[in-house]
């Protein structure tokens, strides 16, 4: 812990509030303000001569991220967000009479469930398979699911509401074995859990910088097999995936080769410069340093939480446990408002609770904070003030 505190300096915030909730937006690096400065800078000083070299920048933004989620050279692009990639993903088939099943958990983002039950009318049959807990998934229940009539499987890895870690191997060996893709939505493992999307054999991935990787919004990404994607031709498809773009053909589109084939329209330049301080810093520090040093702060949290009787809705397993843990206080809501009104933030999530987050970048000493901000707050009753203020969930 001692060797991961000097980054503290890289992170602003740090030096004014207690910041646990990495999972919902990773604190910002001091170097993206240079980044946004050196955008800024570009445009007014060479006007479009820039985009000489924004051209290029999602393919370098991409070739950061690779190397952290165990992707290979070209095989990721950068897009807006969840659903816009879920949707270049989609209309790259189209269901069958014999293939036509979408096979997910409920305990999915509701993003990708809004987005897959949207398709329905085009002849997609979703098939969801219920949590027993509202915290794990029945790995077995599925697998069974997941069969010769599946078009594609689109799940979380690390879950939102619980962060339990599902097995994403035995999941893409399944669909190896049917006939079927999946879609591993790796939101909410990036950065903080190891994921070795080549390794495990997963034929997409959809993720973002926006938590774990401390790069900011707007930016999603997009990772396919590349012995898969020279055989893709997505219909959500725009000048950028053309391989004459400059050429400006009309009705006559040719996919590029390379990760481009999957892009669209014009790129968030500003969001892919904030994006690189993040993606650096996480790189030099390491997953796997990040991931022992999650493990030993949230391991602290259930402990803290249990010898307080308080009900965590997380798994008690290290190995099957993200970078959250999810406490269920009586009033959760109003109690995550007084501790982010006191700079203690967190957040507060439906069947889930109070979910707490830390980052590499966090202490020992800012868990301890945490609960004894907490043990302040229900001993006063302090969060009732709160009561019937709910109008946005934060």
């Amino acid at each position: 812990m001692q060797d991961l505190a000097k980054w503290r300096k890289e992170f602003p915030i740090l030096e004014r509030r207690t910041y646990l909730i990495s999972n919902s937006l990773g604190a910002m690096p001091r170097r993206a303000e240079e980044a946004l400065l050196e955008y800024t800078r570009r445009w007014k000083v060479d006007g479009v001569r820039a985009w000489q070299d924004w051209w290029e920048l999602p393919g370098q933004v991409a070739e950061k991220i690779a190397p952290i989620v165990g992707a290979e050279p070209g095989s990721i692009t950068l897009h807006l967000n969840v659903t816009t990639t879920e949707a270049i993903v989609e209309s790259c088939f189209e269901p069958t009479a014999e293939r036509n099943k979408v096979v997910y958990t409920d305990m999915n983002f509701p993003s990708v469930t809004y987005f897959w039950k949207a398709q329905e009318p085009r002849g997609y049959q979703v098939v969801t398979v219920p949590s027993d807990d509202g915290v794990t998934v029945n790995l077995n229940r599925l697998l069974e699911a997941i069969d010769e009539h599946t078009v594609c499987v689109p799940i979380s890895h690390a879950l939102f509401r619980s962060a339990f870690v599902q097995d994403a191997k035995a999941i893409a060996e399944r669909c190896r074995e049917v006939g079927a893709y999946l879609i591993l939505d790796i939101y909410q493992s990036a950065g903080v859990v190891p994921v070795k999307l080549k390794e495990w054999g997963v034929d997409f991935a959809i993720g973002g910088t926006l938590k774990w990787l401390c790069g900011g919004p707007g930016n999603a990404f997009l990772y396919v097999r590349p012995d898969l994607a020279p055989h893709l031709k997505p219909r959500l498809t725009g000048w950028i995936s053309d391989e004459r773009p400059f050429d400006f053909v009309v009705n006559d589109h040719v996919y590029t080769d390379g990760p481009y084939r999957f892009m669209n329209g014009t790129p968030n330049i500003p969001g892919l410069y904030a994006a690189i301080p993040g993606l650096e810093i996480v790189s030099e520090v390491g997953v796997d340093a990040i991931r022992r040093h999650s493990l030993a702060l949230t391991q602290r949290l259930l402990d803290g939480a249990r010898e307080r009787g308080w009900k965590v809705n997380c798994p008690l397993e290290p190995g099957q446990r993200g970078g959250t843990v999810a406490i269920d206080f009586p009033d959760g809501y109003e109690v995550a408002q007084e501790l982010i009104e006191r700079d203690v933030l967190v957040d507060y999530r439906p069947k889930a609770g109070v979910r707490v987050s830390p980052h590499f970048y966090n202490t020992l000493e800012e868990i301890e904070r945490f609960f004894e901000v907490a043990d302040e707050i229900l001993q006063t009753g302090a969060h009732l003030r709160h009561k019937g203020t709910r109008t946005v969930v934060t």
